[in-house]
């Protein structure tokens, strides 16, 4: 599972298990009661979520979500899928719109002051600085998802654990 050399902020992986959903599903449930100091697992339906505990969470914590499905000839497809927690990427997603619509708000501007000839310095500027936090966060993302690649290799850990049991 190679992390860093990808783009994605949150990463994705895809696996074939020689084990049927049933018995993934019954591993996960006990594994559940073993890990419940350091992991919360939550099972539903064909879906299993991993988290790490309150204790040991951090604001930039992953967490594992997989999906199940069940292939012809008895074994399962594993789809993986990291992110972080859900109000932090509510809340980085709600300044990615933040920025774009003050940048779409600033570039009809922009195009009105151009047509009535008038100055459009201000909002080239404003422009610029929306770009400017734009990469800011991509890469605040970034430092984020380095500083939690240890944790998600835990996860991936407990994962296989779960698959391979």
């Amino acid at each position: 599972m190679e992390i860093d050399n990808t783009i994605a902020l949150r990463p994705r992986f895809s696996k074939d298990v020689p084990k049927s959903l049933e018995e993934i599903l019954e591993n996960a449930t006990k594994i559940k009661e073993e890990v419940k100091e350091d992991f919360l697992v939550k099972i539903s339906d064909h879906h299993i979520f991993f988290f790490i505990t309150l204790a040991k969470r951090k604001y930039y914590s992953p967490h594992l979500h997989i999906e199940l499905t069940e292939n012809d000839d008895k074994t399962t497809n594993v789809k993986g899928l990291y992110g972080p927690d859900q109000t932090v990427w509510t809340f980085f997603m709600f300044l990615h719109f933040i920025i774009a619509g003050v940048f779409l708000i600033f570039s009809m501007i922009a195009y009105s002051h151009w047509r009535l000839k008038q100055s459009t310095t201000l909002d080239f500027v404003i422009m610029g600085l929306m770009i400017v936090f734009w990469f800011a966060l991509y890469f605040q993302a970034r430092i984020n998802r380095k500083k939690c690649q240890p944790q998600m290799h835990e996860l991936y850990k407990l994962m296989d654990r779960v698959v391979r049991f």
